[in-house]
């Protein structure tokens, strides 16, 4: 989103020729599916990452519920999520992808809704797209899910992923035991991973 607002016209023009040679969305992120059960990061944000989930713990709570019972519905396995006032990740598996993405679209406009009239907000726009990268590798799932339980920690927001209440950083850490994950996390260290594209 910032990155298009620095293009010229001349830019954005070539860019969205790009999109419609190669046949992808006009304005959003594509959403490739493949045969079988994948394991995929699903994330999105909140437009201008405005904390709008993160005004009142409850909508929090809310946020996170309308999400797992999104990907609960199209999903075999959730692995991690972090919900956090402006955006969220959820790593897991799913042979339904767009499915699953419809779902979570489906949430974002309900939530949009709702949270719109609480603040007397009509026509504000909450959330900015939905976006998915398929897992490559054990090392790209291990470092996915380092990153997911880090994500509150590394925004600031806490010291400790288990302090944290809307992740499943605690429920990891009792299922795997301190010591495993202490070693999951010094064998697929996150290093720049999300330095790109999670600025929020």
């Amino acid at each position: 989103m910032y990155y298009w607002r620095s293009l010229s016209d001349q830019q954005r023009d070539e860019v969205r020729e790009y999109r419609r040679i190669q046949r992808l969305p006009k304005h959003s992120p594509p959403h490739f599916a493949f045969d079988g059960p994948t394991q995929y990061l699903v994330s999105a944000s909140c437009y201008e990452h405005r904390h709008i989930p993160g005004l009142r713990p409850a909508r929090m709570s809310e946020c996170e519920t309308g999400i797992l019972d999104a990907c609960e519905k199209f999903s075999s396995s959730i692995y991690a999520w972090c919900i956090l006032p402006n955006h969220y990740h959820v790593l897991l598996e799913t042979v339904e992808l767009k499915e699953l993405i419809k779902e979570l679209g489906l949430f974002h406009g309900r939530s949009s809704f709702k949270w719109n009239g609480e603040d007397n907000q009509r026509g504000r726009k909450v959330w900015h797209n939905c976006f998915d990268r398929k897992i490559k590798s054990e090392r790209h799932f291990y470092a996915s899910l380092n990153y997911v339980l880090n994500n509150a920690v590394q925004h600031g927001y806490v010291d400790r992923w288990q302090d944290w209440p809307w992740s499943n950083a605690s429920q990891y850490l009792n299922e795997v035991g301190e010591e495993r994950a202490i070693e999951i996390w010094r064998e697929y260290p996150i290093l720049d991973y999300g330095k790109k594209w999670d600025v929020f």
